[in-house]
């Protein structure tokens, strides 16, 4: 992520940080596993909404919480704390984001799959700023654009 962060174009290398990257693809990947577990509960075996997001929502975090851990913010420090941090962050955006924004939309008459997309671009914002300063901070990792860019 470092190499494709130092060759965005427009000026954009200065501004998004590798772990951002990092973060959206990981994410993206664990997204898919969530929105097809969420089509194989809901349309497949016609789970109640509520439900197919729960579950699915849980597979896509405890994986996403693994695969950023040790591959983007390459962390190493006592995985129990971080994960009951990590477990009281994803309450809160289950709450507020997963069941209760995608919910709120498919009630209003949008498509559960729309629903459930915007309501992923709202929990993105949150999830990576919860996890890069909250979940796994690296008080010894040196600020975005600094001299280290070169290690790696």
């Amino acid at each position: 992520m470092e190499s494709v962060s130092r060759r965005l174009p427009f000026g954009l290398s200065r501004i998004i940080a590798p772990s951002i990257l990092g973060f959206a693809v990981i994410n993206g990947f664990t997204f898919a596993v969530d929105l097809s577990l969420l089509t194989a509960l809901h349309s497949g075996l016609r789970w109640p909404l509520p439900a197919a997001i729960t579950l699915s929502y849980l597979v896509a975090f405890g994986l996403s919480f693994l695969l950023n851990r040790r591959f983007n913010f390459r962390s190493h420090a006592p995985i129990g704390g971080q994960a009951t941090i990590y477990l009281v962050a994803i309450g809160i955006n289950y709450v507020a984001f997963i069941l209760g924004l995608t919910a709120s939309l498919d009630r209003l008459g949008v498509e559960y799959h729309i629903a459930r997309l915007a309501a992923g671009a709202c929990e993105a914002v949150y999830m990576y700023s919860v996890m890069r300063w909250v979940v796994f901070p690296d008080r010894e990792r040196p600020r975005h654009g600094s001299d280290s860019r070169q290690e790696a």
